[in-house]
C-alpha cells in the first residue's frame, strides 16, 4: 500500500499546525523528513496533497479528503492497539451475557453503567433465551456467562452454576375466563381441558420444554415473557408467569390469581459460566452477579 500510518500521521500534524516547522517539531522530527514524506506521498499516489503557494500549508481537496479520512483510520488503528493490550492484560474482546427471559432485562442496567466505568475496551454482546435455551446458550458457546437460568444445571465439564434465588409463579387467567369462577384448588384434569399458553424454548442442542402444562393440553405458543402475560389477560390462555410480573395486571383487574393442586410454584435460578474460559471481563461480572439474593434484586427493580 502508498499509504502508511506514518504519512498520514505527518498530514494530520501539518493539517493541525499549519506548517511542516510546526508539524515536524510536534512530532519530535526535522522539518526535512516530513517534506521527503509528503512529496513521496504525492508522488506515489500522482495528487498534489499541499498548495504551497502561501506561506502556511493549506490542503488541497484531495489532501483535505485524505487527512480526514486518514483520522478515521489513525484513530481505529490506536483503538486496536488498545484492545490488543487489554487482550494482553486478561480483558476479553468481547463478552456474551445471557440473561433469562424469566427475569426483567432493566435490572442489568445499574451492573452494564459500572462496567463501562472501568473504562475497558470490552464489547458487551447481551442476548435473551427462553428455559433450556439459556442452558444452551452456554453449551453451544452462544453466552460466556448466563443469569437466571432456570432448572438443574445440566453436567457438562468446567460450567459452574451457583444458585442466586428462587422465583414464585401464579397461575393467573383473565377474570372472564370460565376457570376465574371456579373453586379452588383448580385439579391439573380442569386446567388441561383449557388452553394454555407457553413461551416457545430456544435450545438448539438440549431438548426443549415447557413449564407448567400438561401433555394433552391445547396450547398456544408465544416468544416473550410479555406476550404471554398478554395473551392470558387477553383470555385467549391461561397459565404460570412469576408473581412479580403478575402483581401489576392482579391489581388492575386484568388478571385473576388462582391455586392449582400439585403446581410447583417456586424455581431455582442460577448463575453459570465455564471456569476454563475466564478472563477479567468474565471474572468482574461473576464477582457482580454471584450473590444469593440476586434475584431478589433485580425483582426490586422492576
Amino acid at each position: 500500500m502508498k499509504l502508511s500510518f506514518e504519512a498520514l500521521e505527518a498530514l494530520d500534524a501539518i493539517d493541525r499546525t499549519g506548517t511542516f516547522a510546526e508539524a515536524a517539531e510536534l512530532l519530535h522530527r526535522v522539518p526535512s523528513s516530513l517534506t521527503y514524506l509528503v512529496q513521496k506521498l504525492e508522488s506515489d499516489l500522482d495528487v498534489v496533497l499541499f498548495d504551497r503557494t502561501g506561506r502556511r500549508a493549506r490542503l488541497t481537496h484531495a489532501g483535505r479528503v485524505v487527512v480526514e479520512e486518514g483520522r478515521h483510520l489513525l484513530y481505529a488503528a490506536e483503538q486496536l492497539e488498545q484492545k490488543a493490550q487489554r487482550i494482553q492484560e486478561g480483558w476479553e474482546a468481547e463478552l456474551r451475557i445471557c440473561v433469562d427471559e424469566i427475569l426483567p432485562l432493566d435490572a442489568l442496567w445499574h451492573y452494564v453503567h459500572a462496567f463501562y466505568d472501568l473504562k475497558m475496551e470490552t464489547r458487551l454482546r447481551i442476548t435473551r433465551e427462553v428455559l433450556g435455551g439459556t442452558w444452551d446458550a452456554l453449551i453451544t458457546r452462544r453466552a460466556d456467562l448466563v443469569v437466571g437460568a432456570a432448572g438443574e444445571p445440566p453436567q457438562l465439564p468446567h460450567l459452574v452454576a451457583r444458585p442466586v434465588g428462587s422465583l414464585r409463579h401464579v397461575f393467573v387467567v383473565a377474570p372472564e375466563h370460565p376457570l376465574a369462577r371456579l373453586p379452588e384448588p383448580l385439579t391439573s384434569e380442569t386446567v388441561a381441558r383449557h388452553r394454555g399458553a407457553v413461551i416457545s424454548d430456544t435450545s438448539r442442542e438440549l431438548k426443549p420444554r415447557s413449564v407448567a402444562t400438561e401433555s394433552a393440553q391445547e396450547c398456544i405458543a408465544v416468544p416473550t415473557l410479555a406476550a404471554k402475560l398478554a395473551a392470558q389477560c387477553e383470555g385467549l390462555a391461561v397459565g404460570t408467569v412469576p408473581e412479580c410480573l403478575a402483581a401489576g395486571p392482579i391489581a388492575q383487574g386484568k388478571l385473576v390469581a388462582k391455586r392449582v393442586a400439585g403446581m410447583r410454584e417456586v424455581t431455582q435460578c442460577y448463575v453459570a459460566w465455564r471456569d476454563d474460559e475466564t478472563g477479567r471481563a468474565l471474572r468482574w461480572w461473576v464477582e457482580q452477579l454471584n450473590q444469593p439474593d440476586l434475584i431478589d434484586q433485580f425483582i426490586a427493580r422492576i
